[in-house]
Order: C-alpha cells, then sequence, then structure tokens
C-alpha cells in the first residue's frame, strides 16, 4: 500500500472518531455541569434549561457569552469564567450528542402555540417561529439558530420574556429582542408550550 493512500486512511480515520472522542472528553468535563442540567444535558428542574440535543456550536457560543459577560446569569457566569475554549468545544460536543427527552404541551396551549409557531401574528408583525427554528424546532446551527424542541416551558418563557424586557442581549441584530417585545404573554407562554412538546 502506498504510504500517501495509508495516511489519507489514517487521517478519515481519526476524523470519524474524532466527534466521538471529543464527546466521551465532554462527558468528563460535565460533571459540573450535571447538578443543573443533568448527567446527559436533560434538566429535571424547569428554570434550567435542557442541553442535550442542542448544536454544538450553540453551547460554545452561549458559553463563551456568559464567560465574557455579554450574557448575564448568577450561576452561569461564574462557571464559564473558567472554561477554556476547549472546554467549551469539549461540552458543546458532549452535550449535542445527547438526545432531549421532550415534554408534554399543554392542552389548552396547544393550538394557540402552534398557530405562533407555524404561521406567526400578521397583525402584530410576530413572524412564524419555524422560520428560523424549523418546522421540528430543530433550529439551524450554520445561522446560529438553537433547537427549541422539548425544551422546557418554563425556561423558554423565560428567555422569550428577558429578550422582550432587554435584559437579554447577546442575539445577533437584535431579532429575537424584536419578535419578543411584540409577543403577548399569553402568546409567549403558549408558544413555549407547544415547543415543550414538539419532537
Amino acid at each position: 500500500m502506498h504510504r500517501p493512500f495509508l495516511a489519507w486512511i489514517i487521517f478519515l480515520a481519526l476524523a470519524v472518531n474524532l466527534p466521538v472522542a471529543n464527546a466521551q472528553s465532554g462527558r468528563e468535563k460535565s460533571a459540573a455541569c450535571a447538578a443543573c442540567h443533568g448527567i446527559d444535558g436533560n434538566s429535571v428542574t424547569a428554570e434550567w434549561p435542557k442541553l442535550a440535543g442542542q448544536h454544538a456550536s450553540y453551547i460554545r457560543a452561549q458559553l463563551t457569552a456568559f464567560k465574557s459577560g455579554a450574557r448575564q446569569n448568577a450561576l452561569m457566569s461564574p462557571m464559564a469564567t473558567g472554561l477554556s475554549e476547549e472546554d467549551m468545544s469539549l461540552l458543546g460536543d458532549f452535550f449535542s450528542s445527547q438526545k432531549i427527552q421532550p415534554g408534554t404541551a399543554k392542552k389548552e396551549l396547544l393550538d394557540a402555540g402552534q398557530k405562533i409557531y407555524r404561521g406567526g401574528n400578521a397583525a402584530t408583525g410576530v413572524p412564524a417561529c419555524m422560520a428560523c427554528h424549523g418546522p421540528r424546532g430543530s433550529g439551524n446551527p450554520a445561522a446560529a439558530y438553537p433547537a427549541l424542541h422539548g425544551q422546557h416551558a418554563v425556561y423558554t418563557v423565560n428567555q422569550l420574556k428577558a429578550y422582550k424586557n432587554g435584559d437579554r442581549t447577546t442575539d445577533a441584530n437584535s431579532i429575537m429582542r424584536s419578535i419578543a417585545g411584540r409577543m403577548t404573554s399569553a402568546e409567549i407562554e403558549a408558544v413555549a408550550s407547544y415547543l415543550e412538546g414538539l419532537h
């Protein structure tokens, strides 16, 4: 076998196994995260987000924002301070490799939540959430739009309110602040509930 070809085979084998190795290293790094986010990224407390299945690039971006102070949280800001870029990448790879456990939407909010998520509210200028986050809420990592399906409704409500109030400002071009600012509290509650049951 020619050496260049053998080197190419070895490179491909390493490249294929890299995400798996990173996920394993990330699992070790995630021990400190487990108390709030669960050992597999499925938090049991509704105020804390599920990280399982979230895009690795989005997790890295949010950890970077917490570390820099661009995003503030009394618990997360200190946790992110000591993380290196490699740590953030390893954590992103680990949590993105886990499977999210969806919840259940409230029946009384299902229709209203689905209507907002899939069609928006033309009268008030609220666009369909799925335009950015996809029909199944799986997001778009290339555009830095996070996966939303299966997320705790309480957490989603808190984040939409934080955007609406201007307390969270990490959205590119103020897109989420603009959208959430047009949403009523009832719309926020309904779409968050719909997302919790979406999978």
